[in-house]
């Protein structure tokens, strides 16, 4: 158990996310190229003037398609992982140029090692005519506004694809791109609603800028926690975060678990947030469970909307937190689904939340 924890731990959620698009990447691009590769010698001989690519043959097509998945693999890995985290803090005009310039750096690199593996062990010429061949093609006009152009319009498709799935959580970009809530649908969810305590007082303390960006470094830490525990972040609102999941036992614990990493995540920073801001942020949380209507809205920016009385009734029992001095706090329905023990959780009582015509019984979460 302990080494399948450890590899749980070293792929999370976001970690195994990243190494799916990079996967894609991979496999996306060497289709692309293995086809077109394939298309263009298949074309008459004569109108493909000056190229070193003669005849085509199995060995050739599959020594390309494994090159293409591996250098796919690695420019995949340079968009998702490396130049992700070089570029942080940069504009999105300049990330998608500085990337789009390394992307075209590599290709080159890979085209070469095409051509030259092509000339030694198809054409069987020596490595010093197999560079000849090379910077021959390069030379070639038509290789230069084709192959580079082409490759520079996949790249900023790629990276727009990338952009935009990460504008929504994991998943529904392509909820959206299917357009499975076309036909709004309800659902089952666990919903929480997370926010800063005491936001007021440590606005007027830190000011507007510093506040803000106190703000987005609280954020930032605790929304790695709720996607690595399979939450799906609907929406920042300021300093608060909804977040939901699709109902299942197993969700059911993972949303438990989510908010214990959030604080877990907060702690580990706490002498950053000290430094920078001379206090540590802390949150309080409210949970429920019940139907939500989902559903897809907008013309101009679509976007999955929910709503009904289970998102009205956990902003509610966010709100209660404060009322009744409790960090986290959960309402019955919830507490019925879960398999907790008792020292675990302390009934609160029945309440009168804002806006709802019935008591409704919360329990405040000792974790």
């Amino acid at each position: 158990m302990t080494l399948i924890t450890d590899i749980r731990r070293r792929f999370s959620v976001i970690r195994r996310y990243r190494y799916k698009w990079v996967l894609i990447i991979a496999c996306a691009w060497t289709l692309i190229d293995v086809f077109s590769w394939v298309r263009f010698m298949y074309r008459p001989y004569d109108e493909r003037p000056d190229s070193v690519f003669v005849f085509i043959t199995p060995g050739a097509v599959l020594f390309r398609a494994f090159v293409d998945f591996i250098m796919g693999v690695f420019m995949g890995n340079l968009l998702v992982f490396r130049l992700r985290t070089m570029f942080r803090r940069h504009s999105l005009l300049i990330v998608f140029l500085a990337k789009t310039l390394v992307l075209i750096v590599a290709s080159f690199c890979m085209n070469f090692i095409m051509h030259v593996s092509y000339s030694l062990f198809t054409l069987h010429v020596s490595f010093q005519q197999s560079l000849l061949n090379f910077r021959g093609e390069v030379l070639h006009r038509a290789w230069i506004f084709d192959k580079m152009s082409t490759w520079l319009i996949i790249f900023l498709i790629t990276q727009l694809l990338i952009e935009i799935n990460e504008k929504y959580s994991p998943g529904v970009f392509v909820d959206i791109l299917l357009g499975r809530y076309l036909t709004p649908k309800v659902e089952k969810r666990i919903i929480m609603f997370l926010d800063l305590k005491d936001s007021t007082p440590i606005a007027e303390q830190l000011g507007h800028h510093h506040y803000f960006l106190f703000i987005r470094d609280f954020i930032a830490g605790i929304s790695m926690a709720l996607l690595e525990n399979n939450g799906s972040i609907y929406q920042y609102v300021g300093d608060e975060v909804v977040v939901s999941w699709r109902y299942s036992e197993k969700n059911m614990h993972q949303c438990l678990q989510a908010v214990i990493a959030a604080r877990t995540a907060i702690q580990r920073r706490s002498q950053d947030f000290r430094r920078k801001y001379a206090l540590i942020p802390e949150f309080k949380a409210g949970i429920h469970l019940g139907d939500v209507t989902v559903g897809e809205i907008g013309i101009i920016k679509k976007d999955l909307a929910m709503s009904g009385d289970t998102m009205n009734t956990t902003a509610r029992i966010r709100t209660a937190c404060t009322e009744l001095n409790h960090k986290f706090i959960v309402s019955k329905n919830f507490m019925e689904h879960m398999d907790l023990k008792e020292w675990q959780s302390e009934s609160l009582g029945e309440f009168e939340l804002k806006g709802k015509s019935t008591r409704i019984e919360l329990f405040a979460l000792k974790i």
